[in-house]
């Protein structure tokens, strides 16, 4: 089977790198000629540890190739398997017209046989909707659609990919699982087939529980801090009940950011808003998480004060540990709340060497120890491993105030150790 992926960022680069690692024949395509090129090279366009090496193996095999030109890689794939990561602006609205507009410049292409796999983040009734465009343009062709809701994860995305547990592809038609179950045997057996449409919500669904699991445990946490509770005891003692469980994603820290899980719950607010049905739950979830995007600053007004001229230090600056994505980073909004009240910044990331135009006055340090130098703050607002090792002593010497915010409770388990320091912790009273 010849598999052309289409669109090249994160999702679909890793999807191309891993499927060329089975050995099965994969061109990647994308409209954008820097991210062609950079691929062509061996290049991922994001940081994902890993995938450069996966990159160039591939290629190097001859499994694995690049092009902008889409009649190449369409008109000879028996699968075209659709990775855009769907644009979303900063109010969590998703340029969903963008992807489907992407998929319908490829109808000309498309062999009869062929399958068009959406893994894009699209509102159920996406695929029908496509189905419905390309009618007009069949030309006596027959094309399946079908829709394999995206699974991946920043900075564990080949692990997710290579061996995901499970496999949810929605499918009209007997045909789409005979061709496309071997090829996702190569990665998982256990696969789930059901109706395209709920694939799409599951989609929806899944997002949205992780979201609401988010929130909660964070509105949680602000209630511990003026408790006397600790959020990381609450925890501990909540995922001991069968009912919540050991896995559950219950654990307080910095609102969730990058625009994956606010995009779902956009999307089922949209739809049911259009229905005119009313979801409390669902329509609480944004509101509350941006509310809690506020507290690291909070904290720092709280125990600094004016900020007119104060130094303060950030500590990561990506949205998670083991990647460079920057955008919707709670550590990014932080900055600009900060530098709005006069604050003068100085961060630290091991992978983010480059800040938007807007950030410019922001001075990336080459450590942990010269970005705090001199400050009255210093926010540890990524979870990079590195940070939790870090001496503490040593690279809060030379700040003016021994002051830590510790917006994720990552130094929560150490905070006995930490000596001379005065440590805000979420989910902590101080």
């Amino acid at each position: 089977m010849k598999v052309c992926v289409f669109g090249l960022w994160h999702l679909g680069s890793v999807t191309a790198a891993c499927l060329a690692s089975k050995g099965i024949e994969t061109v990647g395509l994308d409209p954008d000629a820097d991210t062609v090129a950079g691929l062509g090279a061996g290049t991922a366009p994001l940081f994902e540890p890993g995938l450069d090496r996966l990159l160039a193996g591939a290629i190097e095999s001859g499994k694995l190739a690049f092009t902008g030109d889409a009649s190449a890689a369409v008109s000879t794939a028996d699968l075209v398997w659709v990775t855009f990561d769907t644009p979303v602006n900063d109010d969590d609205q998703a340029d969903v017209s963008f992807v489907q507009d992407q998929i319908e410049g490829i109808f000309p292409y498309l062999k009869d046989g062929a399958i068009v796999l959406v893994s894009s983040q699209m509102p159920v009734g996406s695929v029908a909707e496509l189905e419905r465009r390309f009618l007009p343009q069949a030309n006596g062709r027959e094309v399946q659609f079908a829709c394999s809701p995206e699974n991946l994860r920043l900075g564990k995305a080949i692990d997710v990919f290579t061996n995901p547990g499970r496999i949810v592809i929605g499918a009209r038609d007997d045909r789409v699982r005979r061709k496309l179950e071997p090829l996702l045997s190569n990665f998982c057996k256990e696969q789930i087939w059901i109706s395209v449409e709920s694939a799409e919500m599951t989609k929806h669904a899944i997002n949205a529980w992780l979201a609401t699991s988010v929130t909660f445990i964070n509105e949680i946490a602000s209630l511990c801090e003026r408790t006397g509770a600790n959020a990381s005891e609450v925890e501990t003692a909540m995922r001991s009940e069968p009912r919540i469980g050991r896995k559950a994603y219950i654990r307080p820290g910095s609102a969730f950011a990058g625009g994956t899980l606010a995009r779902d719950v956009a999307f089922l607010n949209i739809l049911a808003d259009r229905d005119g049905l009313q979801l409390p739950l669902l329509g609480g979830i944004l509101p509350s998480n941006r509310l809690h995007d506020q507290w690291s600053f909070n904290q720092i007004r709280r125990k600094v004060g004016n900020l007119q001229g104060q130094d303060i230090s950030i500590l990561g600056l990506s949205y998670k540990p083991d990647t460079s994505a920057i955008r919707r980073s709670s550590a990014i909004t932080l900055i600009r709340n900060l530098l709005k009240e006069g604050a003068h910044v100085s961060a630290f990331d091991p992978q983010v060497k480059k800040l938007p135009a807007d950030l410019d006055s922001v001075r990336l340090a080459s450590s942990p120890a010269t970005a705090a130098s001199g400050a009255c703050c210093l926010v540890i607002a990524t979870e990079w491993p590195d940070f939790r090792d870090l001496d503490l002593d040593h690279v809060t010497r030379s700040m003016g105030r021994r002051l830590i915010v510790d917006q994720n409770g990552f130094l929560a388990a150490n905070a006995a150790a930490i000596q001379g320091v005065e440590l805000v912790s979420l989910g902590v009273s101080s």
